[in-house]
């Protein structure tokens, strides 16, 4: 029977693992070893969480080359021979198939990584596997559960009752995370595809600035809300992770804004008490559907707030965002979905049994047995829309949606309390910080009495993930919120 070191008994962080390698007390390959008996034991069978679509078969091999590389020159970095798993919408070069979760695209091989696996590998990371999501980043239908595809199926909570939400579309992500089958994962969001499932499943996910980080190679959503971000179960390796993927892409211009910026480093300067003197705004003034969903939990909430004054915050609660409750436009993500998804798709080779959207909703409905479960009405009606850029409807949009999020919105309310960053329960700022291209960092903040997890989340303005991560990891350590799930 395969057995492993006492020191895999529980949940590691990347410092720890670094320190047993160091001293020799574990090996790459013996860490990817254990963390594919996880999946198989945990993903696969037992719970069957369904939040690993595939392994890399290389995975092993490439762990044997890092220890060696280790014992000869010593490591590239922290996540030298740390594994990690990608969303399946994240190409890789390799043996691994990159489909968003759909059938048409389930034999889709890349020939090239993106640009974010390749500064994984170049910092020394085992890539392990890729997970589930909900198909086609919730861009397939209004019905479908989050963290369904048809090409994986439903992923499945961690914490108590399986059928509980998991949040969406970075659900596998998250999910493996959460459940021990990795130490590290990266999804990708749009609109709260990363803070929501962080929040659902109770770990640390952040979603960074737009531009902080590559989209090349990622299979679109928008040109203008997508960016990929970190999953841990500590604010330090998510935050390590962060600071690894975050790169200049001459293929990606909305990273050449920071080509002359350096962000520095996001863990050297990480202290307890950093929400000590900071001045923080509490954001409740939500719509009452949130209040009244399972989304929200008023007790913790108020602990939550009452723990950020204990920390010696200048706590300013009710803080104002004047276009909060505003109207919010959809017509960016419409139409850039059409058009990022239709030119994504004309680059698949010859071979590829789709190559537009209109003929990838003919392939669902030819195979509609297995590929519709849940419908497909968001793909039709983003169809029906013009397949060009140009329409007024678009501009505006995509204009007063720059505006009202970030000079009347975020921007405004910063500087309007002079905040380090503003507190909002669960994800409920995930629309205006993506529309205003700005990070956020969501935390656990305790469970409910149903066990569900929940969270909460520190936003801020452009590129303040560094300040982010300073309050999140003191809210961290003198919480203490987080526990395993039991299995």
């Amino acid at each position: 029977m395969l057995t492993f070191h006492p020191f895999f008994r529980n949940e590691l962080t990347i410092t720890k693992i670094q320190e047993a390698m160091d001293q020799r007390l574990i090996t790459s390959k013996e860490l990817v070893m254990f963390y594919m008996k996880q999946i198989a034991s945990l993903d696969q069978s037992g719970p069957a969480l369904n939040s690993i679509l595939e392994i890399n078969p290389e995975a092993i091999f490439i762990a044997e080359a890092l220890d060696e590389e280790r014992k000869r020159a010593g490591k590239r970095s922290d996540l030298h021979g740390i594994p990690i798993l990608l969303k399946d919408n994240i190409e890789t070069g390799d043996f691994m198939r990159t489909s968003a979760g759909t059938l048409a695209l389930q034999y889709n091989r890349s020939t090239e990584d993106a640009y974010l696996v390749k500064k994984l590998r170049h910092s020394g990371a085992v890539v392990l596997g890729k997970t589930n999501m909900t198909e086609l980043s919730n861009g397939m239908s209004s019905t479908m559960w989050a963290g369904y595809s048809a090409k994986g199926g439903q992923v499945l909570h961690p914490y108590g009752d399986p059928e509980m939400f998991v949040g969406g579309s970075s659900s596998g992500s998250a999910v493996a995370v959460a459940a021990n089958l990795t130490v590290l994962a990266v999804g990708t969001e749009t609109d709260a595809s990363i803070l929501s499932p962080a929040v659902q499943n109770s770990v640390v996910g952040i979603k960074p600035t737009i531009g902080l980080i590559s989209r090349s190679g990622i299979i679109p959503f928008t040109y203008t809300q997508d960016t990929a971000g970190s999953f841990a179960r500590t604010v330090k390796d998510a935050a390590i992770l962060l600071e690894a993927l975050v790169g200049v892409d001459e293929e990606d211009p909305s990273t050449y804004k920071r080509r002359e910026k350096s962000v520095g480093s996001y863990v050297d300067e990480l202290n307890e008490e950093a929400l000590n003197g900071a001045r923080i705004g509490i954001f409740t003034n939500g719509p009452a559907s949130f209040y009244q969903s399972g989304e929200y939990d008023e007790v913790l909430f108020f602990q939550v707030v009452q723990d950020i004054k204990d920390a010696g915050a200048m706590v300013i609660e009710g803080v104002d965002i004047p276009s909060f409750h505003r109207k919010w436009s959809d017509a960016v993500l419409r139409y850039e979905l059409r058009h990022s998804l239709d030119n994504y798709l004309q680059t698949l080779p010859a071979h590829a049994p789709v190559h537009t959207v209109n003929e990838l909703i003919k392939f669902n409905e030819k195979y509609a047995e297995t590929a519709l479960k849940y419908g497909q009405n968001k793909l039709e009606e983003r169809s029906e829309q013009q397949s060009s850029l140009r329409s007024a409807d678009y501009i505006h949009a995509k204009l007063e949606d720059l505006y009202y999020a970030q000079e009347e919105g975020i921007d405004y309310t910063l500087k309007k309390y002079g905040l380090d960053a503003i507190v909002f329960p669960a994800y409920l700022n995930s629309t205006i910080s993506a529309k205003a291209g700005y990070p956020s960092i969501a935390v656990p903040a305790g469970y409910q009495a149903s066990g569900r997890p929940f969270g909460i989340t520190f936003a801020g303005g452009a590129f303040s993930e560094k300040k982010l991560i300073q309050l999140a990891y003191a809210f961290e350590q003198k919480t203490k919120h987080r526990k395993s799930p039991r299995f």
